[in-house]
């Protein structure tokens, strides 16, 4: 199961690990970031152990979206060593996400 982030833990989960990290940027409120959903799960489930993924929610975590300028949801950012190294906008298939979370292995 992804992991739920907000502004109070987000640089522990996401900035401080030692694993590549996706996290899914994304609000209820939002279609598209529905759609992605049970696609970011598959994804939390097949990299369980050896990469984070989660999700935070850009209601819930101001800060963080504003730090990363977040400007559309979904958007995800794939962190490695507490930087953003790559990024995906909009829903995308499946495949674009774990080809983008492969690279940081």
């Amino acid at each position: 199961m992804a992991e739920h982030v907000t502004d109070a833990n987000f640089e522990e989960l996401v900035l401080k690990s030692d694993k590549p990290v996706m996290v899914d940027f994304g609000a209820t409120w939002c279609g598209p970031c529905k759609a992605l959903a049970p696609v970011v799960e598959q994804i939390a489930e097949e990299y369980a152990g050896r990469a984070v993924v989660a999700k935070a929610d850009v209601d819930e975590c101001p800060e963080s979206s504003a730090q990363f300028r977040i400007r559309n949801v979904p958007t995800v950012l794939f962190f490695k060593n507490g930087q953003v190294v790559d990024k995906s906008v909009g829903a995308v298939p499946k495949a674009t996400l774990t080809e983008l979370l492969e690279k940081l292995f």
